[in-house]
């Protein structure tokens, strides 16, 4: 089945779509595609935001690792770097800050009408994409700099990804159960 789908472009788009669709619909239902309810997080009010984000994490990692572990997908982490990354955390982080959306949310509140979202959101993530691929012959030698490459916690721990992967995943369970119990 998976060959079929690696083989497959058309597929591929047409599986990423429903899945994107289900996803945008998960995080509508789930309350965190609405401007006041990821700006009461940012101000550290409402953790609704931080309880799905976590929950997904959880749930992804658990699965994705369990794929892996059944050889029925193949990791493949993409090379990083301080120059790729700070630069990446200050622009997501000040488009979050300033429009109170983050890309999954923004196009999440499109699907449910919000024109801000449809405008400030989408179209400002078109934009900026479209300035840093112009932009990106220029910034090679940048994007480079402090590279640490593919290396995954396992990898760098030398152990089998499940000695990472499990207690990682206790820690945010916990987490989720602390936030829940103080009623945040």
């Amino acid at each position: 089945m998976f060959t079929t789908l690696r083989s497959n472009n058309r597929l591929q788009l047409g599986v990423g779509l429903l899945i994107g669709i289900g996803f945008g619909f998960f995080l509508q239902k789930g309350g965190v595609t609405y401007y006041d309810v990821i700006i009461r997080q940012l101000l550290l009010e409402d953790f609704t935001v931080v309880k799905v984000m976590l929950s997904a994490m959880v749930t992804g990692m658990l699965g994705v690792h369990l794929l892996r572990s059944l050889g029925l997908v193949a990791l493949h982490p993409k090379p990083g770097s301080v120059g790729r990354t700070i630069p990446g955390a200050l622009i997501f982080g000040i488009g979050f800050g300033t429009l109170g959306y983050c890309p999954g949310t923004a196009v999440g509140a499109v699907g449910h009408g919000a024109l801000d979202a449809l405008f400030g959101g989408v179209l400002g993530m078109l934009a900026g994409a479209a300035v840093f691929a112009a932009l990106y012959p220029k910034l090679t030698s940048f994007l480079g700099k402090g590279d640490f490459g593919a290396l995954t916690l396992p990898q760098l721990f030398k152990v089998n990804p499940w000695v990472v992967v499990i207690p990682v995943a206790l820690a945010m369970t916990g987490l989720l159960y602390l936030i829940e119990r103080a009623g945040l």
